[in-house]
């Protein structure tokens, strides 16, 4: 039996646009059935670097933070894990979004790396909660985020544009309290 590999999340650098710009072009078509239209500059070099470079900026004024998905024994990326729109004041909150090579799925990483990234949100960023938006038919995505502790919150209607349609999306949260986390994941084995 084939020993399963670890992964690790980091903040993205400028040096991952190589890695980065490989990842989104063998999975181009992949990606494409759940997320927004991308325009060919998107799939340069100079595209993922403009990408990093935004997120670090994003990073500096604390409004949002992209991760890199990492085997641990090779160092090589293979997805991406974000957390966006990270609003303060009486909210505390943030959304997550997540993708991983399709080589890669089935294997649990996407799952670890979503616990490592609210682990990151909740005791790093200090956040209250983290919400995620999936679309309904998603169910792999969905079955991610439970395991992960998130519980189904309710169905956006028509709320992103993925593809170049609008879609609903299933409302998944998960909030920073204890006591709230333990009777959620009680319910979500």
């Amino acid at each position: 039996m084939e020993k399963k590999q670890e992964i690790f999340i980091r903040q993205l650098e400028l040096s991952d646009g190589e890695d980065l710009l490989k990842l989104e072009v063998e999975n181009r078509d992949f990606f494409q059935l759940y997320g927004p239209l991308k325009d060919e500059k998107f799939y340069t070099l100079d595209g993922q670097v403009e990408r990093i470079k935004n997120w670090v900026l994003l990073a500096e004024q604390d409004s949002g933070y992209a991760f890199g998905i990492f085997l641990t024994d090779s160092k090589q990326l293979i997805g991406n894990v974000t957390l966006s729109e990270v609003a303060r004041g009486n909210y505390q909150s943030c959304w997550i979004g997540y993708y991983l090579d399709r080589k890669h799925n089935g294997k649990g990483y996407m799952t670890k790396a979503v616990k490592l990234a609210v682990d990151y949100g909740f005791n790093k960023l200090k956040l209250h909660r983290i919400e995620a938006g999936v679309m309904p038919h998603n169910i792999p995505s969905i079955k991610v985020l439970e395991k992960a502790g998130f519980h189904k919150e309710g169905i956006a209607i028509e709320n992103v544009k993925i593809n170049g349609r609008w879609e609903n999306h299933q409302i998944l949260a998960i909030v920073n309290n204890e006591e709230y986390k333990s009777k959620v994941i009680r319910k979500n084995p």
